[in-house]
């Protein structure tokens, strides 16, 4: 069982910031974390001097569709690798590849995918799952889903949910849209995170939605209900909602397209640092160059640094990676390095349920850890004490 130090570096825990630190990985796992003088380093170690380099725990993107020209829905072993190797250069360690709404068959065959590559192992960052966003979405807020597969959920789409449940780990749905109050009553018995999304639910929908079990907003202001008026009464919607339920979690797209810097400061000063966290939301022109590219069945447009429907009318994804996500987060949205960290590892891996074994930098937790400059570029990117991604400008 292999040992390496990370000397010399800045540590973000993401509770503390150590400077000076180490961080002792043996095997899969953390076995140390702490300053130069009191962290405990075996002689067996090989000792990597970082120089003063950023070190935190692996970024958790729970939510992404595809990159480097690949997308979930292209339901092969291939892509997902892909995806995997491309979001690994953005310093994420785990990823949660999403769906989109289309048909049942089509989604059965990417589940199948995602089951595979989980079984095999991936090149890159680690697969947790998949997402099952749409398509039981309200036709309002479809975005970029074509609106010929929105629909409610039949019995065949509960049958295999259900079957699926060993993969599928998050469900996106609209709860005003008939069946999806008992969809979120069944799938969160057995484990699944259901999130409101794509969503035109009024607030008291969505107090009927958490108690059904749903616990996580999708991408919070893209597509999501705000106020709006019926015979002059004004009634909150799903973002109203979600700051005044303490118990839901929300995700926001922090890629300086989707969002301006005001409203995620407005969402952090809401939900508060503690039931946040940033989502790429990326598809397969991730890591790409501008273009035309298909989001699922739709057709994008690539430019300005975004995804787009055709027409302008809405954005079809980002295509950013973690990293720029936290330069957004630091440098335009004005919260710490330390904050902006914690958006991306621990609070996704507690809203995940995973926050046991990933999330964090400390004794007996995955080695899922990320090295960045302060320009904030990856420059190594371990995965369960492996490493999956090193940059040129790496020298070791």
């Amino acid at each position: 069982m292999g040992c390496t130090a990370l000397i010399n570096s800045l540590i973000i825990t993401p509770y503390r910031v150590v400077r000076n630190g180490a961080v002792v990985i043996e095997g899969k796992r953390v076995l140390n974390v702490g300053s130069a003088d009191n962290t405990v380093i075996p002689n067996s170690c090989e000792r990597i001097d970082v120089e003063g380099k950023i070190v935190a725990p692996g970024f958790i993107d729970i939510h992404l569709h595809g990159g480097g020209g690949a997308d979930t829905m292209d339901a092969t072993y291939e892509a997902l690798n892909t995806i995997s190797l491309v979001h690994a250069s953005g310093g994420s360690t785990a990823i949660m590849p999403s769906t989109v709404s289309a048909p049942l068959e089509d989604i059965i065959r990417a589940i199948d995918a995602v089951r595979d590559a989980m079984a095999r192992g991936v090149d890159g960052a680690r697969i947790l799952g998949v997402h099952i966003e749409g398509p039981f979405i309200s036709l309002e807020q479809r975005g970029a889903h074509d609106e010929k597969f929105v629909r409610e959920p039949s019995d065949d789409d509960i049958d295999m949910l259900v079957r699926n449940v060993d993969v599928v780990k998050r469900v996106t749905a609209a709860p005003e849209v008939r069946g999806c109050l008992e969809l979120g009553k069944l799938l969160s018995s057995r484990g699944v995170l259901m999130s409101i999304g794509h969503s035109n639910a009024t607030i008291d929908e969505v107090l009927q939605a958490v108690e059904s079990g749903y616990k996580h907003v999708t991408h919070i202001y893209s597509a999501t209900s705000m106020t709006r008026r019926i015979r002059a009464y004004r009634y909150p919607g799903v973002v109203e909602a979600a700051y005044l339920i303490d118990d839901l979690t929300v995700e926001v797209i922090s890629d300086g397209k989707h969002l301006p810097p005001t409203l995620v400061r407005l969402v952090i000063k809401n939900k508060g640092l503690d039931k946040t966290c940033i989502v790429t939301d990326a598809m397969r022109a991730a890591g790409l160059p501008p273009g035309k590219y298909k989001l699922g069945s739709v057709e994008a447009v690539v430019d300005e640094g975004v995804a787009w429907l055709p027409d302008r009318t809405a954005f079809a994804g980002s295509i950013a990676k973690m990293n720029s996500m936290l330069r957004f987060l630091v440098e335009e949205v004005g919260i710490t390095l330390q904050d902006a960290v914690r958006l991306a590892t621990v609070n996704p891996a507690k809203i995940l349920g995973i926050d046991g074994c990933k999330g964090l930098l400390a004794p007996g937790k995955d080695a899922d850890i990320v090295v960045m400059n302060r320009d904030f570029e990856i420059l190594l990117t371990i995965v369960e004490g492996k490493t999956v991604y090193k940059s040129k400008e790496w020298y070791y």
